[in-house]
């Protein structure tokens, strides 16, 4: 039996704690699998979701592979179970030190994978860049899910981020985060509709997976939403780049993702040599819940690729 057969086997053992962040901001982590497995797995939620948007596909994954792969998620601050923090450090720089206290906690030995969706996957690229010593030697592989780099205000969603009324509800919750907390609870009504129309791709999907979705996003506070805006606003993560291309990566979007345009993707592939480009048509921003399959068997693949990398062997 090889070593990657071989660890796929065990079944999991799921614990949940809290990892405190550089500043003292607790974060939920929830961990499942067991720790003296070769490879660790780290998931990266997006933007007003939390570590639950990666339950079908860790459940896919956990049928593809068999369980023996320990695989990590957490909140990010100000979202899910994780606890709030100033407004001030709601940046992906944050994030991607919060990833790292997240490391150093659960996963502070052997071979690690990171994956990130959306705001998760900029996290991953901000990780990279400051904590570029620990790329091929911890890291050994990357996935990077309807994300970008960089220039996210070029085109789909994003252009919203630079109309002067954006700005205008950035100065009113900063001056006012409770009251304005007041309109944001009545407009969850019409949440599901609006997230129906740009999260999802162009087939049906299950009301479930809508579901889970709005309420995600209907439990961030509009301090969160709006905090985390800013710093997406003049993302860029273009030096983050040079130190992921030695390692295997996938990078994953749907053809109808209106929040992170496919070429931004296409982007992404053409600076990393070692990446698979994989584009799911008609999927659109939700894909790790529209798409759950088709992502978990493009995440194995990348899994097997790691195994047999170089730097697998170097970590182990």
């Amino acid at each position: 039996m090889s070593t990657s057969t071989a660890m796929f086997r065990a079944d999991p053992r799921i614990e949940r704690s809290m990892v405190l962040s550089d500043d003292g901001v607790p974060l939920a982590v929830t961990e499942c699998g067991d720790r003296s497995a070769h490879l660790t797995l780290v998931f990266i939620h997006g933007h007003c979701l939390r570590a639950d948007s990666w339950s079908a596909l860790r459940e896919h994954l956990s049928g593809t592979l068999g369980y023996g792969i320990r695989m990590v998620s957490y909140d990010h601050r100000g979202h899910g179970e994780s606890g709030s923090a100033p407004a001030g450090t709601y940046t992906i720089d944050q994030l991607g030190r919060d990833l790292d206290a997240v490391l150093r906690a659960v996963a502070p030995h052997g071979p690690v994978v990171l994956v990130g969706h959306s705001m998760g996957g900029m996290t991953a690229m901000s990780y990279a860049r400051q904590f570029p010593h620990t790329i091929g030697k911890r890291i050994i592989g990357v996935g990077l899910i309807a994300t970008a780099s960089h220039g996210l205000t070029d085109a789909g969603v994003g252009q919203l981020l630079r109309h002067p009324l954006a700005h205008l509800l950035h100065r009113a919750v900063d001056r006012a985060p409770a009251l304005m907390e007041i309109p944001h609870r009545l407009s969850r009504r019409i949440a599901r509709h609006i997230i129906r129309a740009t999260a999802f791709g162009e087939g049906r999907v299950s009301p479930h997976v809508t579901s889970l979705v709005t309420a995600m996003v209907n439990e961030t506070t509009l301090a969160t939403k709006i905090g985390f805006l800013r710093s997406l606003l003049h993302l860029n993560e273009s030096l983050a780049l040079p130190a992921l291309r030695e390692i295997p990566a996938l990078v994953l979007c749907g053809t109808a993702d209106h929040m992170t345009p496919f070429h931004h993707s296409a982007a992404l592939a053409s600076a990393l040599p070692a990446a698979d480009l994989v584009r799911v048509e008609g999927a659109g921003h939700s894909v790790i819940l529209e798409r759950a399959e088709v992502v978990a068997h493009a995440l194995a693949h990348l899994l097997r690729r790691a195994l047999h990398a170089p730097a697998f062997a170097l970590a182990s």
